[in-house]
This record gives C-alpha cells, sequence and structure tokens, in this order.
C-alpha cells in the first residue's frame, strides 16, 4: 500500500492520553493519522516526531471542537492534505474537578457539554459527509470516545460528565442505525479507570490508584489498552459490528 492508498484517520483530543495512544497504534499499523489538538503544541509536535521517527505519516492540526467554524477548517484541510477520511475517533472531551449537582454552574456544564457532546456531533457529521456512500464516498468507521460512568452516574463527583457521555451512547446507537446501509460503522469505546493526565489537570493527582480497590481487576487501564478496543473496532476485523458500547473498564 503506498502512502497515496493508506486510509486516513481523524483522532480528536489526540495529542495526550488515550488520544495519544490511538495515534500511536494507528500510525503503527500504516494508518494516515490526523491529530486534532486544541492547545497543545508541545505534545502535539512531539507526537508527530515520535511516529514520524518510527516511519508512520502523522499531522497535527490544530482545532476546538465545540467551535463549529473551527471543526470546518478541520476537515477542509483534511480534504486539502489527502483528498480522503476512512476514520474518526471522537475523544476530544473534557472534566472538571469533582461537585455535587446543587453546585454546578451554567457556565460548567455549558463547557462539558459543548466539548464532549457538540464536538462529537459536529465531527461525526462532517465525517459522514465524506464517508457516506450516499454522498460518493467510500465508507469508513467511527469510534466515540463514552466512558463507564454513562451507566455508573458518578455520583458525588462527575454526574454532568457522566450524562455527557452518555449522549455520546445515544449518539453512537442512532447514527449507527441512521448510516448502516451507507458503508459507515459507528460504535464506542466505554473507558473505566485510565492511567493518564486528566485528573491531575483538575484537581484530583492519583485518583486512579485510589480507586483502583473497586475495580474487580483492581487495577486502572493503560492508555494503550483503550487504544486496542479503538483499533479493534476501526479495523475490518469489526467488519460486522456497528452499534455496539464495548466496556473496557476492568469489570466495573
Amino acid at each position: 500500500m503506498t502512502s497515496a492508498d493508506a486510509p486516513t484517520v481523524l483522532v480528536t483530543g489526540g495529542a495526550r492520553g488515550i488520544g495519544a495512544a490511538v495515534s500511536r497504534r494507528l500510525a503503527g499499523a500504516g494508518r494516515r493519522v490526523v491529530i486534532c489538538y486544541r492547545a497543545d503544541d508541545a505534545a502535539a509536535g512531539a507526537l508527530v516526531d515520535a511516529i514520524q521517527s518510527k516511519g508512520g505519516s502523522a499531522l497535527a492540526l490544530r482545532a476546538d471542537v465545540a467551535s463549529e467554524a473551527d471543526v470546518q477548517a478541520l476537515f477542509d484541510r483534511i480534504d486539502a492534505e489527502y483528498g480522503r477520511l476512512d476514520g474518526l475517533v471522537n475523544n476530544a472531551g473534557v472534566v472538571a474537578p469533582g461537585a455535587r449537582v446543587e453546585t454546578l454552574t451554567c457556565e460548567r456544564l455549558e463547557r462539558i457539554f459543548a466539548v464532549n457532546v457538540i464536538g462529537s456531533f459536529l465531527c461525526a457529521g462532517q465525517a459522514v459527509r465524506r464517508m457516506s456512500s450516499r454522498r460518493g464516498g467510500r465508507g469508513g468507521a467511527i469510534v466515540n470516545i463514552s466512558s463507564i460512568a454513562a451507566r455508573l452516574g458518578s455520583a458525588g463527583e462527575y454526574v454532568d460528565y457522566a450524562a455527557s457521555k452518555a449522549a455520546i451512547d445515544t449518539l453512537t446507537i442512532g447514527l449507527a442505525r441512521e448510516v448502516a446501509e451507507e458503508g459507515i460503522r459507528v460504535n464506542a469505546v466505554r473507558p473505566g479507570f485510565t492511567l493518564t493526565e486528566i485528573h491531575a489537570n483538575n484537581g484530583s493527582p492519583g485518583r486512579v490508584e485510589r480507586l483502583a480497590g473497586t475495580v474487580p481487576m483492581k487495577r486502572g487501564a493503560s492508555p494503550d489498552e483503550i487504544a486496542a478496543a479503538v483499533a479493534w473496532l476501526l479495523s475490518d476485523e469489526a467488519s460486522y459490528v456497528t452499534g455496539a458500547l464495548l466496556d473496557v473498564g476492568g469489570g466495573r
């Protein structure tokens, strides 16, 4: 397969944590990876360099998925650079410090839902426009990153985050049925406690280690373990899988 023939996959929030692990794994499998990130130029640049040093193909593009204009510009740039899109990983997401529902502000709720829900819808819509056979596309796959929190609720901590991920579950099921005849598969991975920077960045360092005892497997996941599930759902090995919500939560 030549570079021009290689499948192109967009990974939102692709510069750090789970997104970075997904980007590395897909690039290692011969896919051209577009890494969408919001602010961390250094992390995005370092990841591109690391992928390219191993012979992979990666392009980092800065965009806020909560901005319709940014999302349009992001996909326009992919059109210009590669002329094709074969997969989307809706990974970009935010969480706020733990708080009870009665303390949540409108500002916090708007940001959580703008990034986690609206951003995923906007990116999915753009991807469908390019991949749907009904629109002249060659088909493709979308993997949404949800969370075990979507079914557990995260009481006393992140009910808003959990609710936003429950919306992602519904997006996954509804969109999968909507585009199944158009060559597009849509699935979600629901991680449990995962060893990334997201908790430390929100004032809860060591949260995964503290709560590992509540997981039947007694540990948190590595980002690579989540990335393996994402890569499988994007692959031809999952060719008859759509509308699935795959829990990768150590038994929670």
